[in-house]
């Protein structure tokens, strides 16, 4: 349940190419505070540059993208990159949390080291605070036992949840996730899932990218297929798994029949 029916996210035609071709075709969606929304879609459709447009680690060619009131913008891609939009995407970028496929843990320190240290030099924490910070957020994904381990000791779960704590430590409005499980065992998908549940309790607004069908359709509050750059159709996990309007869904969607149930 979203705790406001305001937009946190708003997107409006967003495009994003590279020098294969456009990767993104206007884009447009409002994302309510306290939302889980998964994004599904074939491999090459466009998601993972969706999200990375989100945290600007990509620059959009056009459009704009609006978070938590940080709003980072081009009329064309011929527009030059200025100063101020760089300023403007590094303060989006500070409301926006991500966690990527592989957990990218710093192997040399423990995993109470790599989640204070963004904190400590972003954020100009004292070690003191970042610590608790981290402590606490580490017994939230359920750590509370590995904090002074080696992120080499760790299991695939655990790495990613450790991952998720250290996006949590910035103090995001906002929770990317590519393909979190995907380079996961199956038996260990289930705890990383539970943390998103966990947050989605506690309010926390959060996109995932995934071809977790079952979670995408127990767990989002809406479900956004892509395909070939665009937003195809959204809507309620029951009605896009059983119901779906266009014939795009429908093709990619026999591909899971039985797993979403």
């Amino acid at each position: 349940m979203a705790p406001s029916n305001q937009p946190l996210i708003l997107v409006d035609n967003l495009c994003k190419s590279f020098e294969q071709g456009e990767v993104l075709n206007h884009i447009s969606i409002s994302i309510r505070e306290g939302d889980l929304v998964s994004v599904i879609g074939p491999s090459g459709c466009g998601k993972s540059t969706f999200l990375r447009c989100l945290n600007c680690l990509e620059i959009l060619d056009s459009g704009s993208i609006s978070i938590a009131g940080v709003t980072v913008s081009r009329k064309s891609p011929k527009d030059p990159i200025t100063d101020d939009l760089l300023e403007k995407a590094h303060l989006l970028r500070q409301e926006v949390g991500l966690v990527f496929q592989i957990f990218n843990l710093f192997p040399h320190k423990s995993v109470l080291e790599n989640v204070i240290l963004a904190p400590m030099v972003v954020k100009k924490e004292s070690r003191e605070q970042a610590e608790d910070n981290a402590v606490r957020l580490l017994k939230k994904v359920g750590l509370e036992d590995c904090i002074h381990r080696d992120p080499s000791t760790l299991s695939g779960g655990q790495k990613q949840r450790a991952a998720i704590a250290r996006a949590l430590a910035m103090n995001p409005k906002v929770m990317l996730y590519d393909e979190p499980t995907s380079a996961l065992d199956p038996e260990l998908v289930k705890e990383v899932l539970q943390v998103m549940r966990d947050l989605d309790a506690e309010g926390m607004t959060q996109i995932i990218v995934t071809h977790e069908m079952r979670f995408a359709r127990k767990a989002s509050d809406y479900i956004v297929f892509m395909d070939k750059g665009e937003i195809v159709e959204v809507d309620d996990g029951d009605i896009l798994f059983t119901n779906p309007k266009n014939e795009r869904t429908r093709e990619f969607l026999r591909h899971f029949e039985g797993d979403a149930l």
